[in-house]
């Protein structure tokens, strides 16, 4: 039996954890910045984390049963397959979180939604995503089994970038069925890289390496879409926060409510208002407070109603969408590129050699009169004729 390889676990738990919390606290403000990056305690994170995954490298290659079998990368397939697999991952893995603060925050309240009701209609109205994935999926893995992975791989790629460039043009008040089409357009794209990508990768590997190559693939894919939630937030908060105070300023102001009140407001940490589109409701009420009081009811009920968060963070939002598609939509060509490089040929199934039947089978009924005689003590011919048997079974 193979060994545990205790330090090989515990450092590659230790270095992902740390990251992984490292970029948590990163999009969170710190002093004066929006973001948390310059934050000692995330510095450190990321350093420590990448220090402590070196070290786990180099000990799977000195330890006789490693937890990731790294000789595995020595197949190209192998290689550029999870390479595909982890740009598509992290160009991927936020977009249903930026897709909800899209509808939740800004899209369904502009038409009339009450915001109690906007993360049902978010989840409805994101469906064709779902759809497109459903539709393409198992014909991709289908016909790649015959005419080969590679060019499926790319193209659902490629397909898959290009409505992250339909996403970046599309305003932000978008016509539903536009959108739609995009979504439908995004989970075909998907749904053709996901199954022939694995097909891909698995069927590189020899049989008895197959475990721990889906191991290692599935651990690179979990941990790129948690990356990716990571990314996608960083940038956001880097483009609202370039005009977020501006607008914020502006447009308390211009629905009276006084400048310093204003300014306090308008300078709130970014990802406050992010997270407020994110859970899909109006945050005014919560962080004006008392500033409310002294603004005619008019005032206030528009401030705290359903169009003026969502046209107030419109514009800014935009330039938020703009920076996390256009990450996304290279991280998916690097997939494209990557997917290039693995195998082509179609799938061959791999057999096993035929076993020695020079000798005649045992029947089930003899296998088991064999079980009940070593536990009864009896001989196994007293307790079924195997000769009968046989018989019986040619008649």
């Amino acid at each position: 039996h193979a060994k545990m390889d205790w330090w090989g676990n515990i450092t590659f738990a230790v270095g992902l954890i740390a990251i992984l919390i490292a970029i948590t606290y990163g999009i969170q403000p710190y002093g004066t910045h929006a973001m948390g990056w310059t934050n000692p305690w995330v510095l450190t994170g990321l350093i420590g984390g990448v220090i402590v995954l070196a070290a786990f490298v180099f000990i799977e290659t000195k330890v006789d049963s490693p937890l990731f079998e790294l000789s595995l990368f020595k197949n190209r397939s192998f290689t550029f397959g999870n390479l595909a697999n982890l740009a598509g991952s992290i160009g991927r893995g936020g977009l249903q979180f930026i897709l909800i603060i899209w509808l939740q925050g800004i899209w369904l309240p502009q038409h009339g939604y009450d915001y109690s009701r906007t993360p049902l209609w978010a989840g409805i109205y994101m469906i064709p995503m779902t759809i497109g994935f459903l539709i393409s999926a198992p014909v991709s893995g289908a016909l790649s089994d015959k005419l080969g992975t590679k060019w499926f791989t790319t193209m659902g790629m490629l397909i898959t970038a290009g409505t992250f460039g339909a996403l970046i043009a599309m305003p932000v008040n978008f016509t539903y069925w536009v959108f739609a089409l995009a979504l439908l357009i995004n989970g075909i794209g998907m749904g053709l890289f996901a199954s022939p990508n694995r097909a891909e990768v698995m069927n590189s590997l020899p049989v008895t390496s197959r475990g721990s190559g889906a191991g290692m693939m599935t651990t690179f894919q979990n941990a790129a879409m948690v990356l990716s939630i990571g990314l996608f937030f960083s940038l956001m908060i880097a483009g609202l926060s370039t005009h977020l105070p501006d607008a914020m300023y502006s447009g308390l102001t211009a629905n009276g409510m006084p400048a310093p009140a204003a300014d306090g407001i308008a300078h709130i940490p970014t990802v406050g208002i992010l997270f407020a589109a994110f859970l899909g409701y109006n945050p005014i009420r919560e962080v004006a407070g008392q500033a409310l009081q002294g603004l005619p009811q008019t005032s206030v009920d528009h401030l705290t109603g359903l169009n003026f968060f969502p046209h107030l963070i419109s514009d800014p939002f935009s330039d938020g969408l703009t920076a996390a598609f256009t990450f996304a939509l290279i991280c998916c060509v690097l997939g494209a590129i990557a997917s290039l490089f693995t195998g082509s040929k179609p799938t061959t199934v791999e057999t096993v050699p035929a076993t020695d039947t020079s000798e005649p089978r045992l029947s089930v009924g003899e296998e088991l009169a064999s079980v009940a005689g070593e536990a009864s003590g009896a001989c196994p011919s007293e307790l079924v004729d195997s000769t009968a048997a046989r018989e019986h079974l040619r008649s």
